[in-house]
């Protein structure tokens, strides 16, 4: 584990000189010799991948709908699982191939194979963009058949009401309220409720952590307005959770991952940071994506940061109040707490951005 973590520093580093996605980076050095992932005869690459790309096993979901390429081999006896971190998605069905998506600074979102073989090398795939149009990464809730045949999708993220939620998704936590249409498939029209099937055979864990699947869906959408932040309004709203649907209840999840998500944020001097959640009413403690952290946003065109600062500056400091009524659910102490840490953390920060500012 180690030297997986050693691995992982190193990856991010280069990324970070070379304004390359740590994918990208990961198979120039297995090319080089410079790497070589161990293969297990269970999992292949997957756990080795993960490892080298500090994606946490904790961020495991399943889906059992036929929504990828992978389509054939998916059914709720064999789901596709996925891991994440803040800029690499990892997807591995039994029977088929490694699904990477990596956010390129600067160039949006790159696509990937590895064929479950040894010595195999990662792929790009240009054809995933024939389901991800424009490079979009899509998150998607479906009506899903006793095959795992999809029908009705709709693509899901934070401001999408609970009921609508993770169709054809599994979704395991220690508290989790009724009403989403995970854990469920339809015949004739009728709902049939199924436990999740996530034994050691086709997965790494037995969790599809609700909380998780609700970072996981944030972060989608994110990642694709950083991708293309042609509508800055959109973004800083996005950014600000201004239109995040409530929760109807509490909700905790079974697999740690909020523990470790939480711990791997920067802190302002009052211990505050937008890694904390609060799952009570809403996903995050403070309204502000840790997103903004992300490499993907700090290489974006200054004119176009400039009026993403300028536009939260003037939402959090409740000067279009007046003109979109949405922004008023945002507290004052709230407003106050994101500056707060912003100021603290974010080393970009304009120099207006401070309370004093007119």
């Amino acid at each position: 584990m180690a030297f997986f973590r050693s691995l992982a520093l190193a990856i991010v580093a280069v990324a970070l000189a070379c304004g390359e996605d740590p994918v990208a980076v990961l198979s120039r050095r297995m090319e080089q010799g410079a790497v070589k992932l161990p293969y297990d005869g269970v999992y292949g690459y997957l756990p080795a991948l993960l490892g080298a790309l500090h994606i946490p096993v904790e961020s495991q979901l399943a889906v059992f709908s036929k929504t990828s390429i992978q389509s054939l081999r998916i059914e709720p006896a064999n789901p596709r699982v996925l891991y994440f971190n803040d800029s690499v998605a990892v997807g591995w069905v039994r029977g088929g191939f490694i699904e990477l998506a990596a956010q390129d600074p600067g160039k949006g979102i790159n696509y990937y194979i590895l064929q479950q073989r040894p010595d195999e090398s990662l792929i790009p795939r240009k054809d995933c963009l024939r389901c991800h149009q424009s490079g979009a990464t899509q998150f998607r809730s479906v009506v899903a058949g006793i095959d795992g045949v999809a029908s009705r999708e709709s693509d899901i993220d934070s401001r999408t009401p609970f009921n609508k939620l993770w169709g054809g998704w599994y979704v395991t936590g220690s508290t989790v309220p009724p009403g989403h249409m995970g854990n469920a498939i339809f015949a004739n029209l009728q709902r049939r409720e199924i436990t999740p099937a996530l034994d050691r055979k086709v997965a790494l864990a037995p969790s599809s952590d609700v909380v998780a699947l609700m970072v996981f869906a944030h972060q989608m959408r994110m990642m694709n307005l950083l991708a293309h932040p042609d509508n800055i309004n959109e973004l800083v709203d996005c950014l600000l959770f201004v239109d995040e649907a409530p929760f109807p209840g509490p909700v905790q999840g079974n697999s740690g991952f909020a523990e470790k998500f939480s711990g791997a944020g920067p802190r302002d001097h009052l211990g505050r940071s937008l890694r904390d959640f609060d799952l009570q009413r809403k996903l995050m403690r403070y309204p502000c994506s840790y997103m903004i952290y992300t490499e993907a946003f700090d290489a974006l065109p200054a004119p176009a940061k400039e009026a993403i600062y300028r536009r939260m500056w003037n939402i959090l400091t409740g000067k279009l109040d007046n003109d979109d009524g949405r922004y008023r659910r945002l507290s004052n102490a709230d407003r106050a707490a994101v500056i707060g840490i912003l100021r603290d953390t974010k080393a970009d920060l304009p120099p207006w951005f401070v309370p004093s500012s007119p």
